[in-house]
Formats: C-alpha cells, structure tokens, sequence
C-alpha cells in the first residue's frame, strides 16, 4: 500500500514538473505575439535572426538564446507608433533545424526602399540577414525564387534546408565582404589537392578501372585548363596533393579576386561541396553543366556502386544533397546576373 502511494506521489510530481517546464517554453512565444497584433495602417517592419528575443533580464536573454522558438516583438510601450516592429528568429536557423511553425500567411516581393536591390515581404515585414540587414537581392528573379523559398513552408515548421538560395545569399551579402581573402586564400591553400588532380595508382588491378575512367572523364576537363589559363595542370596519386605550376596558381587566384560577391559566394559553395576549385570554376565559366559536375565529382564512388551495389539510405541520399548544393548554386548564380 505505501509502495502505490509512493508510486502515484511521484507520477503526479513528473507531469506537474512537465507541464511546468512545457508552459515555461511556450510562454515567451505566447506573450510576445498578442503585442504585436498588425493593424490595416502599420508600418514596414522587418524579419531578422538573433540568438535572443529582444527586451527583458539577462535571464530570460540567456534561455531564449537557447530555444527555438520564434518571438515576435513590438515596440516598446514609450517610443512612437511609427516604430518598425520584427519578428527575431533563432541563430539556429542558419545550423538546418526547425525553427518554429509558420508565422506569416503571405510573401511578396518589393523595390527596395533606397531603389538598390528587392526586398522580400512575409505580410508586411521586411526579410532582413542574420545581423539585422535588409536583405537585398540584386535582381527581381532572385527576391522571388527567394520569396517562393517561403511561401512554401509547412504550417507546422520553417525549414532552413529547404531553402538553399536563402542561406546563399546571406553569405554572399555578409560573409563574402567581411572575409573574402580568407575565402579565397583557403580555396587557394587547397587548391593543390583538387579532386580532379588526384589519380588513382595504375599498377593495381583493383584501382586499374578507376584510372581508365578518370582519364576519360577528367583529361577532357584538365585540357581545358590548360586552355583556358595557359598552363598544364600536374597530375599525382598522392591524397595530399603535388605542386602546381607558379603559373597556374597565379591565374586562378586572379579569376577569384576579380569575382563580385555573388560570384565568390556561389564559387565558394560549389568547390566545398565538389571537394574541387576546377569543377567550380567549369561551372562558373560555363565550361560543364549540373549533371556533368555530379558526375565528376562521384566518378569513383559510382565505381564503387557499380561493384558492389547501393546502400539506400545512404548513397541516394548523398546523390540527392549532392544535386541540391549544386544545382541550387548553379540557380543562384543565373539569378543574381542582370541581363
């Protein structure tokens, strides 16, 4: 008897400290949304990301920052109705986690306020960048692929991975300004172990087919650069690299600093996600298409594939990230060119 009353204490105890800590989550976002009911006549407000919900205690800054709620904030009872209002979202929206659910019911497309670039509108707030910019697509193509980025969102959740033209373009409006010779001096740093440099050793039957393929499929692209930059590439079976000529480097180096952000940016991304400067800068020359590169980039794990089979789950899913970092780079790329 004293074991079930025992028992039962501590059930009831669990759920009431459960419900405790479930209002405690829901509570910020709860309040903060009734303060910012938009009127017919409110002003352009903005949409932007930080790690805390804006006024209150430190306290309450330090659990916020680790929630992922979103929170609404308007503005403070002293200052003046034609303050801007906006809607602050977690840094974690940048990391690929669900953000929050769906918060606004309409996203258009606007002419920035100072006629430089297109805005994005969910209702009548402005998209800023993670560190309270506006965010300013150099075209009107790119602000609506944007805009259909959000309009697309479940009711239930934002999903940042879903929306790879968004995550670019913040980088190529904050990142690429403040870091753009780190940028390039680390594409240049491995730019020696290219994946199109490397070659599998030729006195081994079981790498003997890799070579084969790899002198089909890649040579064709390394005279290119030789083509294109004046000098040959080297060739090795080394994992760290070999020497390229002086001369080479010095040309490829001179085609990224003459880049504009955009540009930088989408360069950047294909080279991380191909493991290969050369494969980016053929799609950025208009030298290989999407499905060109995807091939390039997996020729000896499709190998591998064709031997031994496919693991689903795990080799489609890499196909299918694959396509999308590039395909949705080659598409950033396009839309941020004014014709």
């Amino acid at each position: 008897m004293a074991a079930e009353i025992v028992r039962r204490s501590l059930k009831a105890s669990n759920f009431s400290l459960l419900r405790t800590l479930t209002s405690f989550q829901t509570r910020s976002f709860s309040n903060l949304a009734e303060s910012v009911e938009p009127e017919s006549d409110a002003p352009s407000s903005s949409f932007t990301f930080s790690e805390n919900s804006g006024d209150g205690d430190s306290n309450s800054q330090r659990k916020s920052a680790i929630d992922d709620n979103i929170f609404i904030k308007g503005p403070k009872k002293a200052s003046s109705s034609t303050e801007a209002e906006s809607v602050t979202m977690p840094m974690s929206f940048m990391t690929g986690s669900i953000v929050g659910k769906r918060f606004y019911q309409k996203v258009t497309t606007r002419e920035a306020e100072d006629g430089n670039g297109w805005s994005v509108m969910l209702d009548y707030r402005t998209l800023k960048t993670p560190s309270k910019r506006p965010l300013k697509c150099p075209t009107l193509a790119l602000a609506k692929a944007i805009a259909a980025e959000w309009e697309y969102q479940e009711a239930d959740g934002i999903r940042p991975f879903t929306m790879p033209l968004m995550k670019l373009s913040c980088t190529a409006l904050e990142r690429v300004p403040l870091t753009r010779h780190k940028i390039i001096e680390y594409l240049m740093k491995k730019f020696p172990q290219d994946l199109v440099f490397c070659r599998a050793p030729g006195d081994n039957d079981l790498t003997s087919g890799v070579l084969e393929r790899q002198v089909e499929k890649i040579d064709p692209l390394l005279n290119w650069v030789e083509s294109e930059f004046g000098f040959k590439p080297t060739v090795h079976t080394s994992f760290f690299g070999g020497k390229q000529d002086d001369g080479l480097v010095s040309a490829i180096g001179s085609v990224l600093k003459k880049t504009d952000d955009c540009e930088l940016a989408t360069i950047d991304a294909i080279a991380s996600a191909a493991h290969s400067l050369v494969i980016a800068l053929g799609i950025f020359r208009g030298r290989l298409g999407i499905e060109e590169a995807i091939e390039l980039i997996r020729l000896e794990e499709d190998l591998q594939v064709d031997n031994w089979g496919l693991v689903e789950g795990g080799h489609d899913v890499d196909i299918a990230d694959l396509r999308v970092q590039i395909a949705s780079a080659v598409v950033f790329l396009g839309l941020t060119r004014r014709v």
